[in-house]
């Protein structure tokens, strides 16, 4: 009997740990071939391909920082080389700092968007063309709930994932025609592991009704619902997964 995603293709990155971790995990045990991507942890990327294939699937490690220009062209041609080509994209590497605006340098706002938005964009041009050729696709960027409800020390992080937004609603609108998808992911609060920095997690001030964190078996169970054959009239979205602290 195929599983769902079966013969799909997915690169997901940031993929070493957390989210990208069980994004990765939830996509194989579904069928797909994965492109498993980290910056610098090579040994955590590995730990995940490892995983992977003692289930019995597919995976490659692809190492490299997604904001520079010429890394994005490299995971597409590896992936091509293995695989065959990318039908999911899912772009999730990102930075979390927490610096006030008035102490924030110029650089630090520009590390923090190159590699949510920048990295998005690049990985787009990428990758999108294999999609085409394949007859189609899905992309899914994870967002965050601090873009909407406001948090205090973390204005880049809150700007990258604006635009993320915006890139997905013009994407799905323009990639259309050629039966791409393209949503974003909003987590809320999700106990994971922080990196030192990331610095302590963010107060939460507004209650959450669920009273308790998500989950990253949560947010992969609707990144795996918005890419698979389920989610192929969902186009153009930011998807909330919250336990209702945040409501559209």
């Amino acid at each position: 009997m195929s599983l769902p995603l079966q013969g799909k293709v997915a690169l997901v990155t940031g993929a070493g740990k957390n989210i990208g971790r069980m994004i990765a995990l939830t996509l194989a045990r579904d069928g797909a071939a994965l492109v498993v991507n980290g910056r610098s942890d090579r040994a955590a990327v590995d730990a995940v391909v490892g995983e992977i294939e003692a289930a019995g699937g597919r995976a490659m490690a692809a190492m490299g920082d997604v904001s520079d220009p010429t890394v994005p062209p490299r995971l597409a041609a590896e992936a091509a080389a293995k695989f065959g080509g990318v039908d999911i994209l899912v772009s999730n590497a990102g930075l979390r700092r927490q610096t006030s605006f008035l102490d924030m340098s110029f650089d630090e706002w520009r590390e923090i968007m190159s590699v949510a938005l920048d990295g998005a964009f690049l990985l787009g041009k990428a990758i999108v063309p294999q999609m085409v050729a394949r007859g189609g696709g899905a992309f899914v960027a994870l967002s965050g709930i601090s873009t909407h409800v406001g948090t205090p020390n973390r204005c880049h992080v809150s700007a990258s994932k604006s635009g993320l937004e915006g890139l997905m609603r013009a994407l799905a609108v323009e990639l259309a025609p050629h039966r791409i998808t393209c949503n974003a992911l909003a987590p809320g609060a999700i106990d994971t592991t922080r990196g030192a920095a990331a610095g302590a997690r963010p107060a939460v001030n507004r209650p959450i009704p669920l009273k308790r964190f998500g989950t990253v078996e949560e947010i992969a169970a609707m990144v795996r619902l918005l890419v698979g054959p389920e989610g192929t009239f969902i186009t153009g979205q930011t998807i909330h997964v919250n336990g209702g602290e945040f409501l559209t």
